[in-house]
């Protein structure tokens, strides 16, 4: 720039100036004014970015809270269905223990009435045995006393003595 102000061109440095000037209009209107509207299309392309991206992370964050909601009453729900499942396998085997008491009452008391039966049936019958053997021994002592004449007179005369006279 010395040399410029020392020889004293003021022509040569008013073209320059002048190109210059225009060089920094015509930079201006084609070059910077793209740059720049590339520069803010970016600028505004990464915001939407980050702000997608912050909505896709309070998304998330509502999602997995959704998702432990979920997982909560899914346990819940296990465990009312295995509450539910223990209450009806005891009811069920408590049925099938009274059904079991019950049947075996009913068979008891069936064989207590067998058991009463045959006895009856026994006692009869050895009842019925008694009174023949008795029988046949009465019989054979009848047939031994009145086998003898003597013994025959006896044994009248007993049963008159015996015998009360009104």
């Amino acid at each position: 720039m010395d040399k410029l102000i020392n020889e004293f061109s003021f022509g040569l440095f008013f073209w320059m100036l002048l190109i210059f000037i225009l060089l920094v209009i015509l930079l201006r209107k084609f070059a910077w004014k793209p740059i720049l509207e590339a520069i803010e299309t970016r600028e505004d392309g990464i915001k939407g970015a980050l702000d997608s991206a912050e909505k896709a992370k309070l998304e998330m964050l509502n999602l997995q809270s959704d998702n432990e909601k979920l997982l909560q009453e899914a346990r819940a729900e296990r465990e009312s269905m295995m509450k539910e499942a223990r209450e009806i396998k005891s009811k069920m085997v408590s049925d099938a223990k009274e059904e079991a008491q019950a049947e075996a009452n009913k068979i008891i008391a069936n064989a207590q009435i067998a058991i009463e039966s045959e006895k009856k049936a026994a006692v009869a019958e050895l009842k019925d045995q008694v009174a023949s053997l008795s029988l046949e021994i009465a019989t054979k002592v009848v047939k031994d006393e009145l086998s003898n004449s003597d013994k025959q007179l006896k044994l009248v005369k007993d049963l008159l003595n015996d015998a009360t006279l009104n």
